[in-house]
């Protein structure tokens, strides 16, 4: 092995030393002519793009690089995942038409009843699954629990306080409550409640993997309340401070059940299809005022602004 390297490094030397004697020679003769000694640069991985590239559209960029042999790179649409919380109410629960009971003797009344067995006994083995994540779960408790959620995510929501909105409502939530909300005065205020809040629905769905549950639990809660909301110029756009309303709703309260810090927090609302419409929405319209001539004044010509047609829109 080392008589292989020295074999090959022997021709090396002797190159190398003919040609320090050549530098030599040079020198002494003191040759004009100038030497010219190639240096390799930096190998250049960027190549900037050309003029015309700037005017080429999408496809012929790409139909291009296809032709150099460069294969363009692809672009995925992707959509941020949370697992703090579900996309949705899973399997939501379908209030009776006007929160009546029908007659066990009618048509309705036996389909109505058949419906409600069904639902309870999927509820109970939710409940099942919840107990053994939540050992204090008891319905009773959760209802009363939920409607101190709601207040106090309504109260944060009207004082814009969202780190403490944060933590009563999930990231699904979030969004639609404070939606349009910019610009906008709210004034909330819970009175009373006419009857005692009820857990109707439960279901324990899992996501992503099995056995990666989620708890959604169904309150039905029938309240007074009061709501005023004003639009950015201070005019009442929907709404009553002083005028209490009976309110019946069905809110969705979910839990991560794995995360052992996970807390129950305001998921949704269901609206059944027999509620009666919300009240329209009255937004604040410019009256255009009259032309004036460059010699004239507003105050001169004696305006009368007139009486604004009473226009409403549905939100």
């Amino acid at each position: 092995m080392a008589t292989s390297i020295c074999r090959a490094l022997v021709p090396l030397h002797r190159v190398s030393s003919c040609a320090l004697k050549g530098a030599e020679v040079l020198l002494e003769s003191r040759c004009s002519l100038p030497m010219v000694v190639q240096i390799r640069t930096k190998k250049r991985y960027f190549v900037p793009p050309s003029a015309q590239s700037k005017s080429m559209t999408q496809e012929e960029q790409e139909a291009k690089a296809r032709a150099a042999g460069i294969v363009p790179r692809q672009q995925y649409i992707e959509r941020a995942i949370n697992i703090s919380c579900t996309a949705g109410v899973v399997d939501p629960y379908i209030p009776p038409e006007g929160d009546a009971r029908h007659s066990t003797l009618s048509k309705e009344g036996i389909k109505q009843r058949t419906e409600q067995l069904k639902q309870s006994a999927a509820s109970q083995l939710a409940i099942r699954k919840i107990k053994d994540y939540d050992a204090d779960f008891t319905t009773k408790d959760f209802a009363v629990r939920s409607q101190e959620i709601f207040i106090e995510a309504h109260d944060a929501l009207t004082n814009f306080n969202k780190v403490k909105l944060h933590s009563l409502v999930t990231e699904r939530c979030y969004p639609e409550m404070v939606r349009g909300n910019r610009y906008k005065t709210l004034r909330w205020r819970f009175i009373e409640s006419l009857e005692p809040p009820k857990v109707v629905h439960a279901r324990c769905p899992d996501m992503v993997s099995k056995g990666n549950l989620y708890a959604q639990v169904t309150v039905r809660m029938h309240t007074k309340q009061t709501l005023a909301v004003y639009d950015r110029f201070g005019r009442l756009m929907m709404g009553d401070e002083e005028e209490p309303r009976d309110v019946l709703e069905y809110l969705v309260i979910e839990r991560h059940l794995v995360n052992p810090y996970g807390r129950w927090r305001l998921h949704g609302k269901i609206v059944p299809a027999w509620a009666p419409p919300k009240d329209p929405v009255i937004k604040t319209v410019m009256i255009p005022g009259p032309k004036l001539k460059p010699e004239q004044d507003f105050e001169d010509l004696n305006y009368e602004v007139p009486k604004p047609k009473a226009v409403q829109w549905h939100k």
